[in-house]
């Protein structure tokens, strides 16, 4: 029978116990939920913002998300697309589903991975879960008051026979 020694015992004992508190020491804040979107955004390719009826201000500029995925196409065509986007609210509107799920969309179509600030805290965009939309100028359809079908612009009644 083989016998250790009790200095032998405690120092195997003592490197196990360092180890498994090396490992749950890498365990804790190891997730990506914990970084703040403030502290992150330099890190990324492109910082856009959520703007109201799902349109986004990229570059200062307003744009509808059929606008926004033109814009990504270009950068594509140059070489210049970004490896990562960021999608932040704006002073105009926070974060809506249909942001995330233009984002989803436009992630899908040029291969970049997309995030968005939850309340502080960045967000993977996944665009399965999200349920990619197609995107769109996301115009409410206009309605004509019934009074005016049928008559032209000055209020008159349309006439096609003189034009």
């Amino acid at each position: 029978m083989i016998r250790f020694s009790k200095l032998l015992n405690r120092t195997a004992t003592a490197i196990m116990l360092g180890s498994l508190l090396l490992l749950a020491g890498c365990h804790f804040g190891g997730t990506k939920d914990n970084i703040t979107a403030a502290s992150e955004k330099g890190k990324f390719g492109v910082v856009i913002e959520a703007y109201k009826d799902g349109q986004f201000l990229v570059d200062g500029a307003l744009l509808s998300a059929v606008d926004t995925g033109s814009h990504f196409a270009y950068l594509k065509d140059l070489g210049r697309l970004p490896k990562t986007v960021l999608l932040l609210r704006s002073d105009e509107s926070k974060i809506r589903k249909v942001h995330l799920q233009y984002l989803a969309r436009m992630q899908l179509d040029y291969g970049f991975q997309a995030y968005y600030d939850d309340g502080g805290t960045l967000k993977e965009i996944n665009p399965v879960e999200t349920k990619a939309r197609a995107l769109e100028d996301h115009h409410a359809p206009m309605k004509m008051d019934e009074h005016q079908q049928g008559k032209d612009a000055s209020g008159g009644a349309y006439d096609p026979s003189h034009h």
